[in-house]
């Protein structure tokens, strides 16, 4: 299986103009996106991405998120599905506003699926503490169970909390 290309935010304007039809893909919640997204992306959730078909394998598509993470899962994922000509943009939208590339901004305010799993698992870890302590120390194993998943999810990159907090209704 061939790797996702990774390419600055500033070479992607290049693609997009040499290649006609070529793709920007940002990745990210439908409210991430809302909130602001590059010029001329087109927003296909990553948690949409598997059961899509509407892009094109003949055509580039340059894969975009918030900092970098979603966009190789989907990178990989496509290169899986006969996706051949699939690039990561290097340090997602972050990198892209830093290298002045255009965006367009609509207003609202969204929390990154980043926040919002250091606020749940945060919020977690102190209610098993507190449960714990006040109710039975079974509860600790919940603030135990919440660390060990996010060693794993530092060591792995993969989320099992940002996957589902994607899904919540307020995501959409």
């Amino acid at each position: 299986m061939n790797q996702p290309a990774t390419i600055p935010p500033d070479k992607v304007r290049s693609i997009l103009e040499t290649h006609p039809g070529s793709i920007l893909l940002d990745v990210r919640t439908p409210a991430e996106f809302a909130g602001r997204h590059a010029v001329d992306a087109r927003n296909i959730p990553l948690d949409a991405l598997p059961t899509s078909s509407t892009l094109s394998k003949e055509v580039p598509i340059c894969i975009l998120c918030e900092k970098g993470g979603r966009a190789a899962i989907a990178a990989d994922h496509l290169l899986k599905n006969g996706y051949s000509q699939v690039h990561v943009v290097e340090g997602g939208t972050q990198a892209w506003i830093a290298a002045g590339l255009p965006m367009i901004s609509l207003g609202k305010k969204s929390i990154s699926i980043e926040r919002q799993v250091r606020i749940a698992a945060g919020g977690l870890v102190l209610l098993g503490v507190i449960f714990g302590l006040l109710i039975n120390h079974v509860f600790l194993l919940l603030s135990g169970f919440i660390g060990a998943g996010l060693i794993f999810a530092g060591i792995t990159d993969w989320c099992g909390m940002g996957l589902l907090l994607a899904r919540a209704p307020w995501n959409r």
